[in-house]
């Protein structure tokens, strides 16, 4: 009785241990899966090189890299002295061929792995740049929206890709709508509420979408700082405010904390703001900035803005707003102009020595008349006189 008692509990612990033995050879099987990167990057300018890397296991043979759309694998042989590596360089120029998604698999004697994550090779540089622009303004405060806008002159721009230097990858990708006020295609992306992951370069790219991996050359690199991340700096200018024409003017920017790196803004102008770099220090740091000799344009609103040179787009608060005045100076020799709304008569001008050659000819050509007539008047009188006879 007691060996029959006992008889399913060892049949059902058996039956546990065959069943688990195939399950966990299968579970041994399953390698992780392999990392993929480009070397010296996924986006890859008209006929340059490229190296794409996989990296796997210190136990593996052999590294396969697969192409989306393509029929074989590029196969690589694990180097003794490097298995836990695979390089598949495209050597020959990068052309619109090589583009496309990759996966990479490595084997080793129990089988390959898991294939990688995909990776995405793009070709740049076929079509002319677009522009990028910020509004309302490139100095953001933490918090606030931004609206980034892509814009190209060209008809087939129908994709447009936004990247941030630094990134992972592709931030954004639109479809471009065509403003017919303007002429262009553009695609207007908006960022916010703005962080510190926001703040750095960006650049854009316009596509066709028969071709979505073959893209322009990039925009020139915009700017993007997001202020009030650290406390506000002060601002004064020596010798004051208010200046006369032709004099320097220093506007000092000071910080109370560790900062090393400052800016001058002045408010309204479309130019960047100046940036001064002080060394680090373990005290409070402050820079100068110089004006002049000054003229009626230096006149206007300032602000100053700190930073680390190590995050130099994370811009402290605004400083108060110090404005600068400039007097005296040259008059300005600007022509008058007429009051808007009335008509307003030509100056009169001297005609007199005009008039009088006017009256010379006049009478010259009177005398010249005079003298023919009288000349017609006399051989008239001959001819009577004549025929009198």
């Amino acid at each position: 009785m007691g060996g029959g008692a006992q008889t399913p509990a060892l049949t059902a612990l058996l039956c546990l241990g065959l069943c688990w033995a195939p399950w966990d050879k299968a579970q041994a099987r399953t390698l992780p899966k392999p990392s993929i990167w480009a070397d010296p990057g996924p986006l890859v300018a008209v006929g340059n090189p490229v190296t794409l890397c996989c990296q796997g296991s210190l136990q593996a043979e052999v590294y396969r890299m697969y192409k989306e759309g393509s029929p074989q694998p590029w196969v690589v042989q694990a180097q003794q002295d490097s298995r836990h590596k695979a390089d598949f360089p495209i050597t020959m120029s990068m052309s619109s061929y090589h583009t496309g998604q990759y996966w990479c698999v490595y084997w080793t004697l129990l089988g390959p792995s898991q294939p990688s994550d995909p990776l995405t090779l793009v070709l740049t540089g076929m079509f002319p740049a677009p522009s990028l622009s910020a509004q309302p303004s490139l100095m953001v405060a933490s918090g606030g929206n931004v609206s980034l806008s892509c814009c190209s002159e060209y008809d087939d721009a129908r994709t447009v890709h936004l990247l941030k230097e630094g990134g992972a990858g592709t931030l954004h990708s639109l479809e471009a709508w065509f403003s017919h006020g303007a002429g262009v295609w553009q695609a207007t992306f908006l960022l916010g509420p703005l962080g510190s992951t926001h703040a750095g370069i960006y650049r854009c790219y316009r596509a066709h979408s028969s071709q979505p991996h073959v893209w322009s050359l990039p925009s020139e690199p915009l700017e993007l700082q997001v202020t009030g991340m650290y406390r506000k700096p002060s601002l004064q200018a020596q010798p004051g405010p208010s200046v006369p024409w032709g004099v320097t003017v220093a506007l000092r920017c000071g910080s109370q904390e560790v900062m090393d790196t400052f800016l001058l803004h002045k408010v309204g102008s479309g130019a960047p703001p100046q940036r001064l770099h002080v060394p680090g220090s373990a005290m409070a740091a402050q820079a100068t900035f110089t004006l002049g000799p000054v003229t009626w344009a230096h006149g206007g609103t300032y602000r100053c803005y700190s930073t680390h040179s190590t995050d130099p787009y994370l811009l402290s608060q605004p400083s108060y707003p110090l404005q600068l005045e400039v007097s005296g100076g040259p008059e300005p020799s600007s022509p008058s102009h007429p009051q808007p709304g009335y008509a307003t008569a030509p100056a009169p001008e001297d005609h007199t020595l005009e008039n009088l050659i006017h009256m010379g000819v006049a009478g010259l050509v009177l005398l010249g008349l005079g003298l023919l007539l009288a000349e017609a008047w006399y051989s008239h009188k001959r001819i009577r006189a004549a025929c009198w006879r």
